[in-house]
């Protein structure tokens, strides 16, 4: 069975090497870059099923390189953040990050960080229902995993789509934090609410008309979010 592939962005050599080796060692084959140039030429000649991508870089930082990839595709990319800096971290997951660890990290956090996002995509690779979800003017077409608003493709990471499908599924029902966040990040992120709060802002900004007062996908203050099977006039 053929490998999946891992591309290690960082430049920093040591960190480079320790990462290629661990991730070498759990079974994925390694691409790598040390600046935001080579990341993108990895990127498109190495195919990579998940990216570890350092924010600090040369010549480009890693969240343009991030922003870049997401204009073509949705490969899992967890972003390597300073430590404590969660700036750093919520501008990764705006532009497109799917996770951060922050520095210095143990290996079993890193791959446990790798685990999770692979599981995530693979769960939603292994959809088979050929059922269409419809609220609206927005469908979510669970078997080609496609959204569309109004009759236009959204593109939608599998975190996004995932949650969105999760809350399509709850239609008219408040969901906690918690609860969304367990079901989509699993149960280690029950207290991560910031993962929550940006993903609900990046799936506004591709499905709502107004992101700023938002029609589908209302928040339910100090509990939750709900989405709501909105009627077309």
């Amino acid at each position: 069975m053929k490998k999946p592939v891992a591309l290690v962005v960082d430049d920093e050599s040591n960190i480079l090497r320790f990462v290629r080796a661990n991730l070498r060692a759990s079974g994925y084959d390694i691409a790598s870059a040390m600046t935001g140039t080579e990341a993108l030429a990895q990127f498109e000649a190495a195919h990579p099923d998940v990216i570890i991508l350092d924010i600090m870089l040369p010549e480009m930082d890693g969240l343009e390189v991030c922003r870049r990839i997401r204009q073509v595709s949705d490969v899992p990319i967890i972003m390597i953040t300073a430590k404590g800096d969660m700036q750093d971290a919520v501008e990764g997951l705006n532009a497109g990050a799917d996770d951060y660890v922050p520095k210095p990290f143990a290996v079993e956090e890193l791959l446990a960080r790798v685990n999770a996002v692979m599981r995530r995509t693979n769960n939603n690779l292994m959809q088979t229902s050929t059922d269409k979800i419809k609220l609206g003017g927005l469908v979510v077409d669970l078997g080609q995993r496609q959204v569309s608003i109004n009759g236009q493709s959204a593109h939608l990471t599998p975190t996004e789509f995932k949650l969105l499908t999760y809350l399509a599924n709850n239609a008219d029902k408040v969901l906690p934090h918690e609860e969304l966040l367990e079901a989509i990040w699993g149960s280690e992120y029950r207290d991560c609410t910031h993962y929550l709060r940006v993903s609900i802002g990046r799936l506004r900004q591709k499905i709502e008309a107004d992101p700023g007062n938002p029609e589908y996908i209302v928040t339910c203050s100090g509990v939750g979010y709900m989405i709501r099977n909105v009627k077309i006039s």
